[in-house]
């Protein structure tokens, strides 16, 4: 990809290469401890993020995707949409999907929700709100469908896939045809094949990034974030392989949720059976999940950060996190059913 994209420029290669160079090298504090597990369900937990001693506070469920692990939603202090949700008076809860191995690999997306989500928003004493970023905005759209929730907000969240770029869809298509044997016979699904598809869907803003990094002053705030960031972009447990079939085959290939297909719980999934209050908070400048695959609900905000800015960004907090506030606090008290 890197001999692709400077293909022109020998000059623009060896930036990249100093800039990855750069990134490999950089000083890396501890990492951050979890918060505890508050419940669990088979390998996956719910992390509480409520504040010290906290009893009240409307529960709220934040769900990530399946693919890179959820510290995104944590990543430093002063960038952690769930700490600072917490010091608005929620209870948030973070879903950890935790990690599978081979044996895990006949549950597929569905069986995700079924299996592991939906039993644990049932451990909840009263109907929360769930927050579904990217894939899991898909996946909490599913469990809002099937049981009581207060209300959903969704982030980033694909349903609509065949509004993804057609070459980005054949070149993912093309790398799953490659993969899915070695796949097939580990069971599982690397991070590395993930992230491979996710570098094409915009090959150019991967070099691109690199070499801005190369100019940056290590010991910058900007610099320490970006390391943050791809560390997270770059980390992740893999997918049972049943889960990266689906995905490749019948969200990605197929669009099984965009032409209503997808069932769930016995359920038919379809952003038109929420009988919830809901939120579809969708990003112009997204070129991981575009704009186009949105689930497009009746409440639509547009936003002009980007797949990870809307989350991390310098604009996040003005642009997500205090509307998604807002509108929580708005919900009413009363529990919305199914």
């Amino acid at each position: 990809m890197l001999r692709s994209e400077t293909a022109t420029s020998s000059e623009r290669r060896d930036l990249a290469l100093a800039g990855l160079r750069a990134y490999q090298a950089a000083e890396r504090g501890k990492p951050r401890k979890p918060a505890p597990a508050r419940y669990r369900k088979g390998r996956a937990r719910l992390r509480d993020y409520g504040s010290k001693g906290q009893t009240g506070g409307r529960p709220v469920i934040v769900v990530p995707s399946l693919i890179n692990p959820p510290f995104i939603l944590d990543l430093a202090p002063d960038l952690s949409l769930l700490r600072w949700l917490a010091a608005q008076g929620f209870h948030p809860y973070l879903l950890d999907w935790g990690s599978p191995d081979p044996a895990a690999r006949n549950m597929d997306v569905t069986a995700h929700v079924e299996q592991l989500l939906l039993p644990l928003i049932a451990k909840l004493a009263v109907p929360p709100v769930l927050i579904g970023y990217c894939l899991g905005g898909t996946m909490a759209l599913a469990a809002a469908c099937a049981v009581p929730v207060a209300g959903l907000a969704l982030v980033a969240a694909p349903w609509r896939f065949d509004g993804f770029n057609g070459k980005a869809r054949a070149d993912i298509a093309e790398l799953w045809k490659a993969a899915r044997p070695t796949c097939d016979a580990m069971g599982l699904v690397p991070m590395e094949v993930l992230q491979a598809g996710f570098w094409r869907l915009d090959p150019g803003r991967t070099i691109a990034k690199y070499e801005a990094f190369a100019a940056m002053d290590p010991d910058s705030a900007g610099a320490r974030t970006f390391v943050a960031m791809e560390d997270w972009a770059n980390a992740g447990a893999p997918l049972p392989f049943a889960a990266g079939e689906q995905m490749f085959d019948q969200f990605i290939g197929g669009n099984i949720t965009g032409r209503g297909e997808w069932t769930v719980g016995g359920l038919t999934v379809d952003p038109v059976n929420l009988t919830c209050p809901a939120i579809d908070f969708v990003s112009l400048s997204d070129r991981i999940v575009p704009a186009a695959s949105a689930a497009d609900l009746t409440d639509r905000r547009d936003l002009g950060a980007g797949h990870v800015g809307m989350i991390v960004g310098r604009g996040a907090r003005t642009q997500l996190w205090e509307p998604l506030a807002g509108w929580i606090s708005a919900l009413p008290d009363h529990r919305c059913g199914n």
